[in-house]
Parts: structure tokens; sequence; C-alpha cells
């Protein structure tokens, strides 16, 4: 699956709120090296360097079109393309940041504790995760998905998100190999111009990538049609023509 590092920034302060929030609750301590896996186009990435400016920072994704992103947007700092279930830098890394990419990898149970072996002691995972996959405008992606010329094409996309497990599961995979864990969800509301093409263009940059990625050019301007009618029912636009986009997300924050 690829990823367009321009459309996933048109909505960037927002984006990288959650990322700002996740960072803050890091303990407080020495970092000398810190990396940012699945960094996107390099906005959290910022704010690792902002944070730890004695730290060598470094970032990875699997998109090329990301990396090329982040790295015209902070040359200074080393970026590689590289897939996190196959990462094998065994660091020791201070801080591990996972900013709204491990719901597109796979079995947590083994991921987690794998990635809090590369800490050094007294390191930081710290993780946040759209967990979204059962509001209005997930649902909608996969009703529509099913229901037109395009259901063979689409038949295993709602798959390629990992299927999130609750807070107390996370918490107990963690706690087995770390002094502290801290879990908590946050549900932010997102006022979005534009009313429902507002909440499209959000989701181009995520969510219905999957979803787009195999339809040809009039199949796709079909499903986006579809999916707007779809989301001007499900979020009514408000007396200013926007609408509030209601986006929980899963924070972890564990300590080795």
């Amino acid at each position: 699956m690829s990823w367009s590092a321009k459309q996933y920034v048109a909505f960037e302060d927002e984006r990288t709120r959650p990322a700002r929030d996740l960072l803050a609750a890091i303990p407080a301590g020495d970092v000398r090296l810190a990396i940012d896996i699945g960094c996107g186009p390099g906005n959290s990435t910022e704010l690792l360097v902002e944070r730890f400016a004695n730290a060598k920072v470094c970032g990875l994704d699997s998109s090329s079109d990301m990396i090329e992103a982040a790295r015209k947007r902070l040359p200074q700092v080393q970026f590689d393309i590289a897939d996190i279930d196959t990462w094998n830098d065994s660091g020791p890394f201070d801080v591990i940041f996972a900013n709204a990419v491990l719901q597109w990898v796979p079995d947590h149970a083994t991921l987690l504790p794998s990635l809090v072996s590369k800490l050094a002691p007294s390191g930081s995972l710290a993780i946040q995760m759209p967990d979204n996959l059962n509001e209005h405008s997930h649902r909608l992606m996969r009703e529509v998905a099913a229901d037109g010329p395009w259901v063979g094409k689409l038949a295993g996309t709602a798959g390629l998100r990992t299927e999130m497990a609750d807070a107390s599961a996370y918490y107990s995979i963690l706690k087995a190999c770390c002094t502290r864990v801290d879990v908590w969800r946050t549900t932010y509301h997102h006022p979005l111009a534009g009313g429902a093409s507002g909440v499209v263009e959000w989701f181009k940059g995520s969510g219905l990538r999957p979803f787009l990625e195999p339809l040809d050019e009039a199949e796709r301007a079909q499903y986006l049609n579809q999916y707007q009618t779809a989301i001007e029912r499900a979020y009514p636009a408000l007396a200013d023509g926007s609408v509030l986009l209601p986006f929980p997300r899963l924070f972890i924050v564990a300590t080795r």
C-alpha cells in the first residue's frame, strides 16, 4: 500500500496534536538515542528533535514518499525505509516513538515485547493508535466497499488494519516486560470545514487509502461519491457548515 505525504499533511496540525500529547507523557530522563518508527513526513520526528535536543534522533517508514518528505523537512536527521515488523536494529534506544502506525502492523502480542527488547534500561516505548474502526467513518468505508462493482477488488481490504485489543490487554502484554505502563484513551473532536467533503479529505490521507488504491479512476470517483453521501448522513453539518469529527485514540507509554 502506498502513502501520499502531500495528502497526509493537509491536516498536519490536527494529526500532530496527538503526537505532542504522547511526547509530553514520556518520563523525563537522559535520552541519547531516539527513533520515530512509522515517521511519516517527519512531523512527529520534528517534535522528538525539539524535545531531545542533545540526542541522536532517527526515523523509519515503509513509504518512500513519506521518507522523501521527511528528509526534505529534516535534512540533519537519518531516515531509512523499513518495515516495522522486520526492523532488526537492536539499539538500545532510550525512546521508541510510534505515532499512528502500529494499527497497520499485525500481531501486537509479539510485536510490542520485541520493541521493548530494543530499549535501554529505563527507556520508553511510546505508542498512539487511532481507535476508530467502529466509528461511522470506518464502518461506512467497509459498507461502501461491500456494495458496488469493486467488491472483488476490495474483498480483503477491511482486514489490512490490525484489530486492536482493549486497554487491559495491552497493559498485560507490556507489564510482563516493563516496570511501568501507562494507558489512556482520548477522543479528539476535530472541526473540519466543508462538511462531509472535509471528512472525506481527512481520510483520503489515511484510512481510505487501502480502499482507493486498488480501484481505477472511475471506480475511485464512484466509491468516494457513495462514501461522501453516507458521511453526510452520519455527520450532519453544523450551522457554520463544518463537521465536528470525533476521533478516539489509544495511548501507551511503557518504561522498561
